[in-house]
Order: C-alpha cells, then sequence, then structure tokens
C-alpha cells in the first residue's frame, strides 16, 4: 500500500529524510514518531505527492508518486495537516465539508449524505463558521472533511492536536471502526499513550533516518531507541523497565498489580 524505496528529500537548506525505506501493507495502523525537526511530516508529505523525492521513489497503491498526479493520489488517501488552519477555507462547517467530496467528484446527492453523516458523527453544527470554533473543534473539522471521502488510506498529522482527553478518545472511538474495517493509518504523533494504546507497529525517527521499526510494545520497551530519538516511553511500559519486569505481563493490569505488589513484598 506504502512503499519508501530508498527515499531520500532534500529542502534548500539542506537534507531532510536520507535513505528511509519501510513498507506499510494495506490495513495497517502504523504511528510515526521522532522527536520535533525528525523529518515526520516531510515523510507525510512524501507519502501523499505534496512532495517528490529527491532521491529513491515513493510507491502508493503501486503508483510512482513521481509519475502520478497529487488529486489523483487524493481520491484514494485521506491527508489531515497537523494545523487545522491550513486545511479549512470555507465560512460553513457543511461548505468545508462538501468541497471536499465535490473536488473528487461525488454527486450532489452521494455528497449532500456523506455530509449530514459526518456531521452527526463528529456532532458537528453545519451551520458554524469554523474560524470561530475553538483549535480542537477546527481539527474535528478538518478530520470529518478528510474522512467523508471514506479514503483507503488515512495520512494524520497529530490528529488530537487541541483536543481535551474526551475528544481524544472520541476521536479514536471513529477511526477504530475504519481501521478495522480495513483502512490504513498512517499516524503521527506525540501522545506516546495514544501510539502505545492504538498502533499495532512504530516507525521511528531521527535527524532525518528511520532508526527504528517494529512492533510497538518492542519499540516502547527498546530504551537506546528511544534515547536516541530523544524520546520517553509511555507510561505503563516505563514502569515495566523501571520494574525491570516482564514486559507483556505488566502491560496487564493484573500484571501491574501483581509485579508492583511482589516488588513491596505484598503477594
Amino acid at each position: 500500500m506504502i512503499c519508501f524505496d530508498h527515499v531520500s528529500f532534500k529542502y534548500p537548506s539542506g537534507s531532510s529524510l536520507v535513505d528511509i525505506s519501510f513498507t506499510v501493507q494495506s490495513g495497517e495502523f502504523v504511528a510515526l514518531l521522532g522527536e520535533n525537526g525528525a523529518g515526520k511530516s516531510t515523510l507525510c508529505r512524501l507519502c501523499n505527492g505534496l512532495l517528490k523525492p529527491s532521491a529513491g521513489n515513493v510507491w502508493i497503491d503501486n503508483k510512482n508518486t513521481k509519475e502520478t498526479k497529487t488529486s489523483t493520489l487524493a481520491q484514494h488517501i485521506g491527508y489531515l495537516f497537523q494545523n487545522p488552519d491550513r486545511q479549512i477555507c470555507h465560512n460553513t462547517v457543511a461548505e468545508e465539508l462538501l468541497f471536499g467530496l465535490n473536488f473528487v467528484g461525488f454527486s450532489p446527492r452521494e455528497a449532500q449524505e456523506r455530509c449530514k453523516e459526518m456531521l452527526e458523527l463528529f456532532s458537528l453544527n453545519g451551520s458554524r463558521d469554523p474560524f470561530n470554533m475553538s483549535r480542537g473543534e477546527r481539527q474535528q473539522v478538518a478530520l470529518a472533511s478528510v474522512l467523508a471521502r471514506k479514503p483507503q488510506v488515512l495520512i494524520l498529522d497529530e490528529p488530537t492536536t487541541g483536543l481535551d482527553y474526551r475528544e481524544c478518545v472520541h476521536i479514536m472511538d471513529i477511526l477504530l471502526p475504519l481501521h478495522r474495517a480495513g483502512t490504513t493509518i498512517f499516524m503521527i504523533s506525540h501522545d506516546m499513550e495514544l501510539v502505545n494504546d492504538y498502533a499495532e507497529r512504530v516507525l521511528l525517527l531521527s535527524c532525518g533516518a528511520l532508526i527504528g521499526d517494529g512492533p510497538t510494545h518492542a519499540l516502547m520497551k527498546n530504551k537506546a531507541l528511544l534515547d536516541q530519538a530523544s524520546l520517553l516511553p509511555a507510561q505503563i511500559p516505563a514502569l515495566a523497565l523501571r520494574l525491570g519486569s516482564d514486559f507483556d505481563h505488566v502491560c496487564s493490569v493484573d500484571g501491574m498489580i501483581d509485579t508492583i505488589g511482589k516488588k513491596k513484598g505484598l503477594v
């Protein structure tokens, strides 16, 4: 579904990504981690053709992004920018949702049906001005406009930024059924708890290089790699590492209670 084949990308100011290779299969939920400036957003923009590789090739559903129009890729790929203000351009929520649907060629009737569906799913008022909404609400409007097109691949650049805990859970409750139904999700996040709870696999970037690729729980307990990327593990994996206990055992509630009890001599 997504294949990076020895991809490098250079901005005029210098290199951003160097010799990146990985493959994301259809239906995976992959998190992209790294400190600020590691190249995460650049990598995501290479995924949908907004940027073209300086070297190597990016393949999306067997289409080379160098040879495929971005508008063609957009028919199958949904992209959520980190800043919703870079994505929203209309004066009402409903107009914003309909814009994307009309752009990719849905009939007026189907566009209206999908718009209504998203308004209900996100509990949005279609007549509201998105520019008078909170940042978290604007983020939800931007995400709703992406999901309305029901893309096969979702590329999410910090989808829960600006959201409180309840809003984060709501967003993940929307994304998980899509993932289970086969949608490929490729997500940037600084929220290690969110990544630990939902992502199946992690790609780890540091200074423009891919330094880690594996199951989420395996990466979360790899302290050397996380240190190299200047990241801390999620709380439960961090507890497991600190207690020096079996990681998978501690990551269950019963295991955590059992482990702490043994450390304290209670069990």
